[in-house]
């Protein structure tokens, strides 16, 4: 067991960020097998490129809110957009909206693991004229927290917004839509034609 964990490389990590959200790359290419586990306060990554096993373990200097992130393994990296967490209490504090010191709560993992995105990097007395990050690199991308060993579901992240709502009541609804969108069939193109040559079959059927 010691080989396998000698085996197991850190995984390169670069990061850049406005008042409200965090740009977080995983820079491995072609990334396969991938597990990714965030929470509020951590993030977990494992998973293989060129062969090898890449793997992170990190917490963050200030809380995230896992629920709202995404993230989408792409060709040369894997993305995320880590939504910094929201005091709880609602107030307008300066704790809210405020630029962090560094991406990481330990200072000294932080100098050997992390380096800034630069490309991603704005001051951020320059954050109002910068504007947000591109986000078309994560469109179709998948959801996160909460959610770990289901990053083969695809686009079940998606989903966030149906709250609390469990898999059997989303495909109640889901056969629903269906089924709406069946009882207007018949106003479709093409539709009457497709019904009236299945009933013309039907009479060869039964003469021969």
């Amino acid at each position: 067991m010691a080989d396998s964990k000698a085996q197991i490389k850190t995984a390169p990590i670069k990061w850049a960020q406005r008042s409200d959200s965090l740009y977080v790359t995983i820079a491995l290419q072609d990334v396969t097998e991938e597990k990714i586990d965030l929470t509020d306060q951590k993030l977990e990554f494992q998973g293989k490129s060129d062969g090898k096993i890449y793997a992170l373990n990190i917490e963050f200097f200030k809380p995230v809110d896992a629920k709202g992130s995404t993230y989408n393994v792409l060709p040369r990296s894997v993305q995320m957009h880590v939504l910094k967490a929201k005091s709880k209490d609602g107030d307008d504090d300066d704790d809210d909206d405020e630029f962090w010191p560094r991406l990481l709560k330990d200072k000294a993992l932080e100098k050997n693991q992390v380096t800034v995105d630069w490309n991603r990097y704005v001051d951020e007395d320059e954050e109002e004229d910068a504007g947000g990050f591109d986000l078309s690199a994560l469109e179709g991308g998948r959801g996160m927290g909460g959610m770990p060993g289901m990053e083969g579901m695809g686009g079940m992240g998606g989903m966030g917004g149906m709250g609390g709502m469990g898999g059997d009541m989303n495909m109640e609804a889901l056969m629903k839509q269906m089924g709406d969108m069946g009882a207007m069939g018949g106003d479709e193109p093409g539709m009457d034609g497709d019904d009236d040559s299945d009933d013309d079959s039907l009479p060869d059927l039964e003469d021969a």
